[in-house]
């Protein structure tokens, strides 16, 4: 599931990489057992050569790639001096000459590599090279937020403490308006209620009708975060927080930021 979902938004970036710069052919793969990279989306190919290769660290363009974490290009693969030359028959058999290859690192850890390739021996410009950075970078965002998304909905460790589960929700509430997929943002914000719901408020049925977002933004204060911080989280200005959070108050009937947390907790707003 998780590694059909990363090959997804893998193949999404390099279309649009291609779409970008108009390289004729785009082709990456994924890491297997983080150690071996395994070329498996390949577009705008004339031959079946790169599909399925596998790359350890070291061999060739990408295992340069791999073994740096940084990006690599060549002009000629097949007379680069700085790379071992294991794939040139793959290569030759799709007339790749000019080759970039950018990792996917996410944690320090690399995941992935995105290539573009022309069939000429002519140098990449800037325009590609940022291209391809953005492009692994759009990808990184996505595995980061999906390992995030992971690790908060993962069975708990045996007795956590109240305050661990009310930090996971804020930190729940603040991935949410960052997922694309609705379906995966929906299925978060459910957990959010469920979370709402187990705090064992005696609230009466009908509590304040907060917003998503002044909700999210009080979860931000209950972690101790400052309007700067819970805006910069957010993706907001901090006069856009301060407003959220006196309209919350009022809503609250409270007269300091810890006094609407505490109220929204008795009135089960919050966890």
């Amino acid at each position: 599931m998780r590694e059909h979902a990363e090959s997804v938004e893998l193949r999404g970036a390099l279309l649009r990489l291609r779409g970008a710069t108009g390289l004729p052919v785009v082709f990456g793969g994924l890491l297997r057992d983080g150690r071996v990279l395994r070329i498996g989306e390949v577009t705008g190919a004339a031959t079946p050569a790169l599909h399925g290769l596998t790359i350890p660290s070291g061999s060739g363009l990408g295992g340069k790639c791999l073994a740096l974490s940084r990006p690599c290009a060549v002009t000629d693969y097949r007379s680069a001096p700085h790379i071992t030359h294991e794939y040139d028959g793959p290569v030759s058999a799709e007339g790749l000459r000019s080759v970039i290859a950018v990792p996917v690192v996410v944690h320090r850890k690399v995941r992935g590599v995105l290539y573009g390739a022309l069939r000429d021996a002519v140098p990449l410009g800037d325009r590609v090279v940022d291209a391809a950075v953005a492009a692994a970078r759009d990808v990184e965002q996505a595995f980061a937020v999906r390992d995030d998304i992971g690790r908060l909905l993962a069975p708990p460790s045996p007795g956590p403490s109240w305050e661990e589960v009310r930090q996971a929700y804020g930190e729940l509430r603040e991935l949410a308006p960052r997922v694309a997929d609705p379906e995966l943002r929906e299925r978060l914000l459910a957990v959010c209620g469920r979370l709402e719901t187990a705090s064992g408020s005696s609230a009466p049925a009908q509590g304040p009708a907060l917003t998503p977002r002044e909700t999210d933004v009080l979860a931000a204060v209950a972690s101790g975060a400052t309007n700067a911080t819970t805006a910069s989280r957010l993706g907001l200005r901090p006069e856009t927080v301060k407003g959220y959070l006196r309209s919350a108050m009022r809503k609250l009937g409270a007269h300091t930021r810890m006094e609407a947390v505490v109220a929204a907790r008795r009135a089960g707003v919050l966890p």
